[in-house]
Order: C-alpha cells, then sequence, then structure tokens
C-alpha cells in the first residue's frame, strides 16, 4: 500500500526517469501568471474576487499535462498553487501602490491567504490530475485495443 500511496502522490516512474518537468513546472506558472497579470495579458473583471479564473485555468492546464506524463497528487498541487501565487503576487505587489514594500510582503505572505490559495490548489490540483490520469488511461486502452488488434489482423 505506500508504495501505491507514494505513486499517487509523487507518480510513477515506470516509463520515464526524468523529473525535470515536474520541477520545472510550478515556477514557470508562477512567472507566466505573474506576467500576464502584470502585462494585462490575464485580467480580473473586477469585484470581489475569490478564484483567479485565468492563473486557476493556467494552473490546471498544466497540472492535466503533468498528470498525463504520469506525475503525482503532490505536482498537479504545486503547479496549481504556483499559478494562484503569481496571482497573487501581482496583486500585493503591483497592486497595493499605497503601501510600503514590506507591508506588501506581509499581506502576501500572510497565512491566511497563503492557506486560502492553498484550499483552491488543492482542490483544482485534485480534479486536474484526475482529469489527466483518466486521459493517460484510456490512451493507453485505445492503444492496447489497436496493438491488440493489429496482432490478431497479422496472424
Amino acid at each position: 500500500m505506500p508504495s501505491a500511496l507514494r505513486a499517487a502522490l509523487l507518480g510513477s516512474d515506470r516509463c520515464r526517469p526524468r523529473p525535470s518537468l515536474r520541477l520545472v513546472a510550478p515556477p514557470l506558472c508562477f512567472v507566466v501568471a505573474f506576467a500576464a497579470y502584470a502585462t494585462d495579458v490575464f485580467s480580473i473583471a473586477g469585484g470581489v474576487v475569490f478564484v483567479p479564473f485565468d492563473a486557476a485555468a493556467l494552473g490546471v492546464v498544466a497540472a492535466v499535462a503533468l498528470s498525463y506524463r504520469r506525475d503525482g497528487l503532490l505536482p498537479a498541487w504545486v503547479t496549481v498553487y504556483a499559478a494562484l501565487l503569481g496571482y497573487s503576487a501581482v496583486h500585493y505587489f503591483l497592486g497595493l501602490s499605497g503601501r510600503s514594500l514590506a507591508e506588501r510582503a506581509a499581506a502576501f505572505l500572510s497565512p491566511d491567504g497563503l492557506v486560502f490559495l492553498g484550499v483552491e490548489a488543492l482542490v483544482f490540483g485534485t480534479v486536474a490530475w484526475l482529469v489527466g490520469t483518466v486521459a493517460a488511461l484510456a490512451v493507453d486502452r485505445v492503444r492496447e485495443r489497436r496493438d491488440a488488434s493489429a496482432t490478431a489482423s497479422g496472424e
């Protein structure tokens, strides 16, 4: 059982020993979300924002790609969290211009905001992991059936 739990959280390494994408995806999502919101490529329509849609979508797409590669829940959660954190960094560091840098940093690092983003990342990351894992399993099934039918017709 511990190996199944480890595989679900960290991913299976049965086909590849390359953890590079799972290490690059979170900082890349953070930078892309930060840059996109800072340059108004991504925008917030206004009002009270509980889930920054563009950042969440960016993180979910990256997490689906990671889980399709058989990476686990942990990389999916961290990737979505990093994208959401990119939005949060823009909001606090570029959006609160009337405050000192120390006040903006304190607001950015406040535990309640970080935990709220964490809960969002757990929800969106889990859904993204499920979608990517189911897609990978479906593709594997189709390939197995195609190979089986090709082998049967070739005999």
